[in-house]
């Protein structure tokens, strides 16, 4: 059925250009022959073809388009006759003597255009004369389009100041008048079309008449370019008029539409200063009417104009621009109960960002913004419209990007409010953004109280909101954003050690609610933070003044242990192995041995009990010994119950190769270069003898499973470890001890029972090289050398 109204309205089209050309080709004729009478006949029959009605107004506006190149040709042909001395007056006269209406009214168009600029007669008397002829056309589109036509021929002849066609009797207020009075008529045609047709056709209607919406339009950009229209004139005489058509018209599409155009198209300066006027308006419209857009559209206009300029800010404030665009958007709200949340939050965020801009030195007046949206949000509980949430998103970054510092947003009392009416996924979303800002901005928070308001607003990021993990989180999203929370924690300090202290109990409250999930990223980074302040007051036990509230090291190290502690139930023992070792060494630094030993005792604690991988055990174990090996502040018997311990564990490993590895790494435990009182040559040696011991098991065993012996990796090792403490002076490694290991070696890979080991090979080699080498240095360490034959 479409279809071939669509096919019938191509034929009624291809039949009006068909007529029209056949018809502008007669008239050509006639131009060429100078035949006035021909060419007046058969120009009207051509614009006869425009008193259609089958035509949609797209297919309509092509024949029109037609029509319009001819006139312009036409046109150019009265002012020749004029030249040689045909009548102006005469020819505007014949031409009234058209059979039908509309052609006769195009035909006087054109010369009324002629007529004007041949000066002979008032422009204000033949543009009124015009403008009301053209009422004989009632119809909606081909009254729209006949005085689109005036518009476009006389726009270049309003008699506006400094035109040519500005006299005594002509002046500005002439000019405006013809517009506006044109724009009220196509105002009204245009509303009128809805009626027209079917009901059932009623979109297809709106959507034409939306494609028609810009000939109207046009009135209004003529009218902004008309230099005769100073600020009094559009206050007292333009702005009225129009608003007055469009709150009387009663059309959602008219008001929407021509509100945009008035504010689009108008100086920003005439806005500001007849802001009581335009916004005076808004309440008026139809409920339907989409305000929120209009008005958002005006506030960042406004903006704009502000940024633009630090000199024109004066005038915001004299025509108190937030007060009156407040009272709007609470008068609109209210004229529209029915209006969706979104439109609420839009029309706040843009009066927010025209505040930011405006006032930035006024944050009560942002706040007075987010409180009156915090009011119409109450009771609507969480939002799940996703654009409402979106805009809520954007209303609370336009501080963030204003001010480059959320301490700043953190002084806007209802700025966390708002952020309680968001989901959890768009909450973590705010979150992300806040901390993105303080890392990009490098922003300094150094007050627990604002630490405490930070984290309020990161709650999102922090702890589950619901009471519930969300499992179907994505872990790489995850892990991204308590990654982002663990380097904010870092960035928070505070030189003065009292403060720092609050700082890291706040921290601690917040991230302790986390759930365990959590903790592993998040505690790490408290713990250093935690590390760092005890650094800083090293070497101080007491407070000097005795005061018990102050802080020392011994308090921080109290509420690390509890802090690590929480890692034990997740499990993350790992983790807090790590974490316990990284504490024992700063008690160390800070003298405070039973502190280091608390520390190393819950280290061997989780070690025992926890750990049961074997490759974590290595791993745990190796850390243990080196943390060990780096503490000076042991007593002798606390010092060797911890690295009896050590040696013990190292014995058990599951695997003959890690027993060895870490048997030989026990062995640094008894002698540090920069400790005199732990240089003990007689406690090396049993470790390197042990480590040969398990070696030479670990080979035979390889032998017994597999048939050949393993790679010699191990006792290479090894004999780098002979060397090392041969060169420290440990009297207890020979020349002989190591000899025998370099020929054991030699031995072992020339067997033809070893397995290849290339890696093994070059590491050996390489290692008498450096035998080589150190002897080749000549001196003390080359006489060192000298005896062992490579």
């Amino acid at each position: 059925m479409i279809a071939v109204g669509v096919e019938d309205e191509e034929k009624w089209l291809t039949a009006g250009i068909a007529g029209l050309q056949q018809n502008a080709f007669y008239m050509h004729r006639a131009l060429d022959s100078n035949n006035l009478r021909d060419a007046l006949k058969y120009s009207a029959q051509m614009l006869s073809e425009l008193r259609t009605s089958r035509l949609s107004p797209h297919k309509y506006y092509e024949l029109y388009m037609r029509a319009f190149d001819e006139l312009r040709k036409l046109e150019m042909f009265f002012k020749e006759e004029t030249r040689r001395g045909c009548s102006i007056i005469d020819l505007y006269e014949l031409v009234q003597h058209a059979g039908n209406i509309l052609p006769r009214l195009y035909l006087l168009c054109t010369v009324g255009s002629v007529y004007i600029k041949s000066k002979e007669a008032p422009a204000k008397d033949v543009l009124k004369d015009l403008v009301e002829m053209c009422r004989g056309i009632q119809h909606p589109v081909r009254g729209l389009f006949l005085r689109s036509y005036l518009a476009q021929v006389s726009r270049d002849k309003l008699p506006d100041i400094g035109s040519e066609y500005e006299g005594d009797a002509d002046t500005v207020v002439d000019a405006v008048e013809f517009v506006l009075q044109n724009f009220t008529e196509m105002n009204k045609l245009w509303v009128r079309m809805q009626h027209q047709g079917p009901a059932r056709e009623k979109e297809k209607r709106e959507k034409e008449r939306s494609e028609l919406r810009d000939l109207v339009g046009k009135n209004l950009h003529v009218l902004s370019q008309i230099e005769g229209i100073d600020l009094d004139m559009y206050k007292d005489t333009v702005l009225p008029r129009v608003l007055e058509q469009v709150v009387n018209c009663k059309d959602e599409l008219a008001q929407y539409y021509l509100m945009d155009c008035i504010i689009q198209v108008f100086p920003d300066e005439y806005h500001l200063q007849t802001l009581d006027v335009l916004l005076g308006a808004f309440p008026q419209l139809q409920p339907t009417v989409d305000i929120k857009t209009v008005l958002s559209r005006l506030m960042e206009r406004l903006s704009n104009y502000a940024a633009s300029s630090a000199d024109v800010l004066p005038e915001f404030l004299q025509v108190e621009a937030f007060s009156k665009l407040n009272t709007a958007i609470g008068k609109v709200i209210e004229a529209q109960p029915d209006m969706p949340i979104l439109g609420v939050i839009t029309l706040y965020s843009s009066l927010l960002t025209f505040t930011l801009h405006v006032h930035p030195d006024r944050l009560d007046y942002a706040d007075q913004v987010l409180g009156a949206c915090v009011t119409k949000l109450s009771g609507k509980g969480k939002l799940e419209d996703k654009k409402a949430t979106k805009q809520i998103v954007a209303l609370l970054s336009a501080p963030l990007e204003k001010y480059n510092d959320i301490v700043t947003a953190l002084k806007l009392s209802n700025y966390p409010h708002i952020m309680e009416y968001l989901d959890s996924e768009t909450n973590k979303v705010m979150a992300s953004v806040i901390i993105q800002s303080i890392m990009k901005n490098k922003t300094h928070i150094s007050t627990a109280d604002r630490v405490e308001a930070l984290f309020e607003l990161l709650k999102g990021l922090i702890k589950d909101l619901d009471g519930t993990l969300d499992v179907e989180a994505d872990e790489d999203d995850f892990k991204e954003e308590q990654n982002s929370v663990a380097r904010l924690i870092q960035l928070l300090y505070n030189d003065d050690p009292e403060e720092m202290f609050k700082i890291i109990c706040t921290v601690r409250k917040h991230i302790l609610a986390g759930g365990p999930k959590r903790l592993p990223f998040t505690v790490p980074p408290l713990v250093f933070s935690s590390l760092k302040l005890v650094r800083q007051l090293q070497g101080q036990e007491e407070n000097p003044f005795g005061e018990e509230e102050s802080t020392t090291p011994k308090k921080i190290f109290q509420l690390l242990n509890q802090t690590v502690e929480t890692l034990y139930n997740i499990p993350a023992s790992e983790l807090a192995l790590r974490l316990y070792l990284q504490c024992a060494e700063a008690a160390n630094d800070c003298d405070l041995e039973p502190v280091a030993y608390e520390f190393f005792t819950q280290a061997y604690i989780l070690y025992e009990e926890e750990i049961s991988d074997s490759r974590a055990q290595v791993t745990a174990l190796h850390l243990i010994i080196g943390t060990l090996q780096r503490m000076h502040v042991f007593g002798v018997e606390n010092r060797d119950t911890l690295t009896h311990k050590a040696t013990g564990y190292s014995a058990k490993l599951l695997k003959k190769p890690d027993q060895c590895r870490a048997v030989y790494a026990c062995s640094h435990i008894f002698w540090v270069d920069d400790q005199d009182n732990v240089k003990d040559g007689e406690r090396v040696m049993p470790c390197l003898k042990r480590a040969l011991r398990i070696a030479n098991a670990a080979q035979q065993m390889s032998n017994a499973a597999r048939g050949s012996m393993g790679p010699v990796s191990l006792f290479v090792e090894i004999l780098n470890k002979y060397l090392y403490f041969y060169e420290k002076g440990i009297p207890q490694i020979t020349v002989a001890s190591i000899q025998s290991l370099i020929e054991l070696i030699t031995t072992e890979m020339q067997s033809d029972s070893s397995t290849a080991d290339p890696a093994a090979d070059a590491f050996f080699a390489s290692t008498l090289r450096y035998i080589e080498f150190q002897k080749q240095k000549g001196g003390a360490i080359g006489e060192k050398y000298d005896p062992i034959k490579v």
